[in-house]
């Protein structure tokens, strides 16, 4: 879904947002807050969101947006299948690396925010399915079934994103998603 037309201060206050929630978390503040450490007014706020609750949702749709433009250019640069989902996934990572633990969180445990996010990972999922399925048809992967390693990668993507995975390895996401691609072109690899 494209994002709604700003104004050139809403878009500069949209990205200050997204970068004091994604460092420091969002549960513990208040909309008092958010308008004194962005010096900005409530109502100022209010023109990007009609409440915190928004404000959040739309700073998570916001990052995720931005995160998958700028893993889709990585992606388009590049050629040979494996590098393509190397890239991707790598690209993934890169993108979760600037994510506080705190954000990741209060994402979980915020269900609006949660779906966003898990929104993107059904869609990265099904992106690395075609990644594979692409590579298959080109010859560069071996024959496997490309909805079941998709299923695979989205199976784990979901532990990642839930912080499952964090809890029994201590990687972190990012980590995750770098062995994630690790796995993904050694096991399609002929």
């Amino acid at each position: 879904m494209p994002s709604p037309r700003r104004t050139a201060r809403q878009a500069d206050l949209l990205e200050r947002l997204v970068a004091l929630l994604t460092a420091e978390g969002f549960a513990d503040l208040t909309l008092d807050d958010l308008a004194e450490r962005l010096r900005c007014s409530k109502t100022t706020l209010y023109q990007l969101a009609r409440s915190k609750q928004g404000l959040v949702v739309e700073a998570v749709k916001h990052y995720f947006r931005g995160a998958t433009e700028a893993v889709e250019k990585r992606v388009a640069l590049t050629v040979d299948p494996s590098d393509r989902v190397r890239v991707y996934l790598t690209a993934v990572a890169e993108q979760l690396r600037p994510l506080s633990r705190r954000f990741l969180d209060d994402v979980a445990d915020f269900p609006p925010a949660r779906e966003v996010y898990e929104s993107n990972t059904r869609m990265a999922a099904e992106r690395v399915r075609r990644l594979i399925a692409e590579g298959v048809s080109d010859g560069a992967f071996r024959e496997v079934h490309t909805a079941f390693v998709g299923e695979v990668a989205a199976a784990t993507m979901r532990q990642i994103q839930q912080g499952e995975l964090q809890a029994r390895t201590g990687l972190s996401d990012a980590e995750a998603y770098e062995q994630l691609a690790s796995l993904i072109v050694h096991a399609v690899s002929s």
